[in-house]
């Protein structure tokens, strides 16, 4: 795979020091600019606070990228020509040289290639509710199955079915724990009703895990379930009538695919009168955080 890094990555590569890769379809898809552009400065920056190296990661030219320049960070922020890809989708992308923002799965194959060990995202994709009409099962989950790094996350997104989610990521055996909780948060909430994930309570034991699983032979994830924090969250209760009313809406409207998730998240945004924006933009920094001390003990 032909990679072309920022000479911040780079340096931090060779000199074997703690790398962070983050998502760029948070940017390009989950915010408006310029408050996008705004979260992708303040995510690096939280990195670089730490002694971190941040590698966002996008598709520029048909080129793939780890660490991008602020030209390209904007670049990603406000173009409409930048389009969403998973990893199924990479081949493409390259050969048609587009602007891309990579998903969960995408950034995972093209971290791992680069040899970068921790990546923090918003919330992981996973089986859509109606799975049972539709078969929508988001490719970040066979990636998590595949691919043996650290993801940090705020759960799975909230739009999802969460308890088919966890059954899902047991069968493809991906290890979960939960960030100084036993119950698997959803997204914008800290409770999902979802208990008796593992337990952990610091990064070095998330570390620890990872090191064990690779040198048991793993080939999966560690998925670390990092709440939300409960200044910024929107309690369950308040947001599953949302979330109801924004998919009955999508399916009358026939949004499905790729273009289902920002759909619901866009209908939750005007909904929640914007609070929804607020706490993805919260939860996604803390896991950042999460991320780079994590990153400072896995390398």
């Amino acid at each position: 795979m032909k990679i072309n890094y920022s000479q911040e990555v780079q340096t931090a590569l060779n000199d074997c020091k703690p790398v962070l890769a983050l998502e760029s379809t948070i940017i390009a898809q989950g915010m408006p600019y310029p408050k996008n552009l705004e979260f992708a400065h303040q995510a690096e920056s939280l990195c670089r606070n730490q002694g971190v190296a941040p590698a966002t990661v996008a598709i520029i030219n048909g080129q793939i990228c780890v660490g991008l320049e602020k030209n390209q960070i904007e670049l990603i922020s406000k173009d409409p020509l930048v389009k969403k890809f998973s990893r199924r989708e990479l081949g493409f992308a390259l050969s048609m040289k587009l602007h891309g923002a990579v998903t969960v799965s995408a950034t995972m194959h093209i971290a791992h290639n680069a040899g970068i060990r921790v990546f923090a995202t918003g919330g992981i994709g996973g089986v859509h509710r109606g799975v049972e009409n539709t078969l929508d099962i988001s490719e970040d989950l066979s990636a998590l199955g595949s691919i043996p790094m650290i993801v940090v996350s705020a759960g799975a997104k909230a739009i999802l079915d969460i308890g088919r989610t966890l059954e899902y990521m047991e069968t493809a055996g991906v290890t979960v724990v939960g960030y100084k909780t036993n119950e698997f948060p959803s997204f914008y909430s800290r409770r999902s009703g979802f208990q008796g994930i593992y337990q952990v309570d610091s990064a070095e034991t998330i570390a620890n895990i990872h090191q064990e699983n690779l040198e048991c032979g793993l080939d999966s994830a560690l998925l670390v379930a990092n709440p939300i924090q409960e200044k910024d969250e929107i309690p369950a209760q308040d947001i599953d009538a949302i979330i109801t009313s924004a998919c009955s809406k999508a399916l009358e409207n026939n949004i499905s695919g790729k273009k289902l998730t920002p759909y619901l998240l866009a209908e939750i945004v005007r909904k929640t009168d914007g609070r929804s924006l607020d706490s993805n933009r919260a939860l996604a920094l803390n896991n950042v955080t999460l991320g780079a001390e994590i990153s400072l003990k896995a390398y």
